[in-house]
């Protein structure tokens, strides 16, 4: 009888951040995309070529593992975005464009 060998696919940086391993791909990436366009993780591997279907799968099972810690980061990416989107809807060159007619 063999043993399997435990393959995780992901490791922890001292940040705590979760990176696909032998890639610069962190998890988040994988969840956003995921999240943004439901694609199945077949699909997931056309578009991310450089990854595997099993690190792909494994990422997916890393944000279900810690699904809270993930979808509070992607909350908080989210407010951090529609506050910046806020704050420069009275940007100087936004007022310009406007003065132009070249920005409703």
């Amino acid at each position: 009888m063999t043993t399997a060998e435990l393959v995780s696919h992901i490791r922890t940086d001292a940040q705590g951040r979760a990176w696909i391993d032998d890639t610069n791909v962190k998890v988040i990436e994988v969840v956003k995309d995921w999240l943004a366009h439901g694609s199945s993780p077949e699909e997931m591997a056309l578009q991310y070529p450089h990854l595997s279907l099993a690190q792909i799968h494994a990422a997916l099972a890393h944000y279900y593992d810690h699904q809270i810690a993930y979808d509070e980061e992607v909350a908080r990416e989210l407010e951090a975005w529609d506050a910046r989107m806020a704050q420069n809807q009275d940007s100087p060159i936004r007022r310009k464009l406007r003065a132009q007619g070249k920005l409703a």
